[in-house]
């Protein structure tokens, strides 16, 4: 009870500051209904993005959850733990969460990711470039030493945070975890050209929604 001008009246309710979607996530469309829950293959596929970004930056986990704060989605990603709740709705981990993931949650690492793609443009465009000039044999000493060491963190991330029972079929060896590695520059890369965000977050759902 609260008393306003003597007179005692009901608590007025207290809004809820989670219910507001912050304004960034509307630029995206939703492809699902709102309260659909994503895809198994949506929230692996975040997640192994995330993944190259910390293979990337050292720091990536620290800017991850300061670029939510930078781009007020607070309300979607409260704290470090709510971020570890949706990375581990990979179905690939080895602590994965039965928690579904939304599709604002959804929306708000699309965000994060592209805004630190950018950030990592000049990176993304050197390995990038090293990958495709040491498969024409044209690659130099410094090229190989960069994307080698981006490999090796990516294959070592990986293989801490996944199970390796469900990835064995798939990932059971460095050529093939390198593939994957390499496909994630690649799509980190896309994020940075003109509507990355945008064509990042329709391909998330490509097979997913008619």
């Amino acid at each position: 009870m609260i008393v306003s001008e003597g007179v005692m009246q009901e608590n007025p309710p207290i809004p809820n500051s989670t219910a507001a979607t912050p304004l960034i996530l509307e630029t995206l469309p939703n492809v699902l209904a709102e309260d659909s829950e994503c895809p198994r293959r949506t929230r692996s596929q975040l997640d192994l993005l995330l993944l190259a970004i910390e293979a990337l930056d050292l720091t990536g986990s620290e800017a991850i959850l300061a670029v939510s704060q930078e781009l007020d989605l607070q309300s979607v990603i409260r704290h470090r733990v709510a971020l570890w709740r949706l990375r581990s709705t990979n179905p690939m981990r080895r602590l994965s969460q039965r928690q579904p993931m939304n599709l604002s949650e959804a929306k708000a690492l699309t965000v994060i990711i592209c805004n630190l793609a950018r950030r990592l443009t000049v990176i993304l465009r050197q390995l990038v470039l090293a990958q495709r000039q040491m498969a024409q044999g044209e690659d130099s000493a410094i090229q190989v030493l960069q994307l080698q060491d981006y490999l090796d963190r990516y294959r070592a991330l990986f293989r801490a945070r996944m199970n390796q029972r469900r990835t064995m079929s798939l990932y059971d060896s460095d050529e093939a975890l390198n593939t994957l590695a390499l496909e994630q520059l690649t799509r980190l890369l896309f994020c940075t050209g003109t509507s990355g965000l945008q064509r990042l977050w329709i391909s998330l759902f490509d097979g997913e929604v008619a």
